[in-house]
């Protein structure tokens, strides 16, 4: 019956397609996220704007359709998933201090250059966030 079980995770994970659409949302997400940067307004108070709120509500649908479409949850991902997913956050903030760096040197267009860096790094840590989950399925 062991045998079985393992198989059939086997099989189960080896026929699971990766949702890079959604993945790339996460990094649509950071990439937006760190875009927002260009708006501020050096040399006055800095208020942040809304758009972090409306990011961590875009993340949370996104999980929820990853969720519905995979079955996978964020809670039964592994610790490899949560240190990929804690360094998603960790790269788009610094990118993000990056960015306002950029705007206070008048250098508005370079924040295009962090903004992708941020999909980029989102989207692929997202990558290692979902194989990592498929690792721990097939281990059961």
């Amino acid at each position: 019956m062991l045998d079985a079980l393992q198989t059939d995770r086997d099989r189960l994970v080896e026929n699971t397609r990766v949702p890079w659409p959604l993945l790339a949302a996460f990094g649509g997400v950071g990439a937006w996220w760190v875009a927002a940067a260009a708006s501020a307004r050096p040399g006055e108070d800095y208020e942040p704007s809304a758009s972090s709120w409306l990011a961590l509500v875009a993340v949370l649908v996104i999980a929820y359709l990853l969720r519905r479409e995979t079955g996978i949850g964020f809670r039964a991902m592994g610790a490899t998933a949560a240190w990929a997913v804690v360094g998603s956050i960790a790269t788009c903030l610094i990118l993000f201090s990056v960015s306002l760096a950029l705007v206070s040197l008048d250098l508005h267009w370079a924040v295009v250059l962090t903004s992708l860096g941020a999909f980029a790094v989102t989207t692929l840590l997202s990558g290692v966030a979902y194989r990592s989950a498929l690792g721990k399925i097939r281990r059961g």
